[in-house]
């Protein structure tokens, strides 16, 4: 369904074009005139206009500058009893899709309004594209066998084919949007788009307008009207990355489309209703974030349909193997075919990984163009690995003949370790586990087992 704009100053064919558009399906909004047009386009983005060329007042040439000034993506197709070569050739230089005579054959002109709408949704179907291709430039690999990610699979199969709202925990890297995305594909909103937006990126004005799209003269620099995010997904599913980071004021907008499938642009005076699911995810523990005042209880309730949590890498260290085998075959295309040694690997799996599956990436990245040879070597494993695996080792210098208890020396260590973090953070929980690369959860499971709260 598109929503077309009809201009003549003739009633009768101004009520035909109307009767045969909404047949077809399509949201119709009639103007006599060519100044009603404009203010027609000053409160809504059409996604065809078709105007009469001769008209008192602003005639069609007139419509046509305005729209593509207010409304850039807006098709015109222009229609005339009175045609000659000059107005048809500056129409088609002033950007009218076409120029068609009357009287017409009613299918040409079915024909004409389809290619041009089909002409819209293409162009902005590689935008998004565009976007997809950009959104998955990083880290792109589902894989493991760990319990609890194979919960996860689970849990993907079962509610991806719902309309429910869901909301993706984890530490950065750990592969959010992935799990969005495959929620997505597995849905029956799969042919439609997904849109990915990262809400800590942007500024919150920026942000605003970029979700919900804004009017001509909104605010400096709204030389045009403008679809956001939230209708360029129409039918789809909506990716909101880091919501945590969105400000009071723009938590209150998210929650009116949470609960009403609805919103107003910016600088706009209607509601646009959206079918469309949100899956949102956050890095931040959002129960500290609403016990802090930062985020709204209502709204975390509201996206805290279907809750994913997923684990950070260094509590699911038997996929490290797979995940490196996974990344040596990706990055060995086009290049010397290598392989990793044991001890090499032991490295990679006794490291704790703060970045998660995104740094294991990295660095298998880097190990297959830098490490000569064809199989990777212990010695050529990044110094911040293996000072990490010394530390560690370096718990116990030697182990006496009379032997260690290993479950004390190692909860006399974690207490320690919690002791300073806190210490050092004066007391802030979510930085204290920051420091030691644990989500606020663990942090806060690791105190209450030492009795501390």
């Amino acid at each position: 369904m598109s929503t077309i704009l009809v201009v003549d100053d003739e009633p009768s064919m101004r009520d035909f074009l109307a009767i045969m558009l909404k047949k077809e399906g399509h949201d119709v909004v009639i103007a006599e005139n060519g100044a009603d047009a404009l203010k027609a386009a000053q409160a809504e983005i059409f996604d065809l206009a078709i105007t009469d060329v001769k008209m008192p007042g602003i005639d069609g040439i007139g419509v046509l500058k305005s729209l593509k000034e207010i409304s850039p993506d807006t098709v015109v197709i222009m229609v005339t009893a009175f045609a000659t070569a000059e107005t048809a050739v500056e129409a088609m230089k002033l950007g009218a899709y076409d120029y068609i005579l009357k009287p017409f054959k009613i299918d040409e002109l079915k024909l004409i309004i389809h290619n041009s709408l089909e002409k819209r949704h293409l162009k902005k179907e590689n935008i998004l594209l565009k976007r997809e291709i950009t959104s998955q430039a990083g880290f792109e690999n589902f894989i493991g066998k760990n319990e609890g990610m194979l919960k996860v699979f689970s849990l993907i199969r079962q509610i991806a084919d719902t309309a429910s709202t869901v909301l993706i925990t984890g530490e950065s890297g750990t592969g959010k949007e992935l799990v969005a995305k495959a929620i997505h594909y597995n849905s029956g909103r799969k042919d439609k788009p997904i849109v990915t937006v990262n809400c800590g990126a942007l500024p919150e004005t920026l942000l605003e307008s970029e979700l919900f799209g804004y009017m001509k003269g909104a605010f400096t620099g709204a030389v045009s009207n403008k679809i956001g995010l939230f209708e360029a997904a129409r039918g789809g599913t909506i990716f909101l990355d880091e919501i945590s980071a969105t400000t009071p004021a723009l938590q209150i907008k998210l929650l009116r489309v949470l609960q009403d499938r609805e919103f107003m642009r910016v600088g706009g005076t209607t509601n646009i209703k959206v079918d469309i699911r949100i899956i949102a995810a956050s890095n931040r523990d959002l129960h500290e974030e609403v016990a802090k005042g930062t985020f709204r209880e209502d709204l975390y309730y509201r996206l805290n349909v279907l809750p994913i949590h997923l684990p950070p890498l260094r509590d699911r260290k038997e996929d490290i193997p797979l995940l490196t085998e996974h990344f040596l075959q990706k990055n060995n295309a086009g290049r010397e075919r290598k392989k990793i040694a044991p001890d090499a690997l032991n490295l990679l799996m006794r490291y704790h990984w703060p970045g998660n599956v995104r740094e294991l990436e990295n660095t298998i990245e880097r190990l297959v163009i830098l490490a000569t040879g064809d199989t990777i070597l212990a010695n050529q494993i990044p110094d911040v690995v293996k000072e990490y695996h010394h530390t560690q080792d370096s718990l116990v210098s030697e182990i006496p003949d009379a032997g260690i208890n290993l479950e004390a020396l190692l909860e006399d260590a974690e207490k320690k370790l919690l002791a300073k973090a806190l210490e050092k953070t004066g007391g802030v929980k979510t930085e204290a586990a920051k420091l030691l690369g644990l989500t606020f959860r663990s942090f806060r499971h690791r105190l209450q087992k030492y009795g501390n709260s």
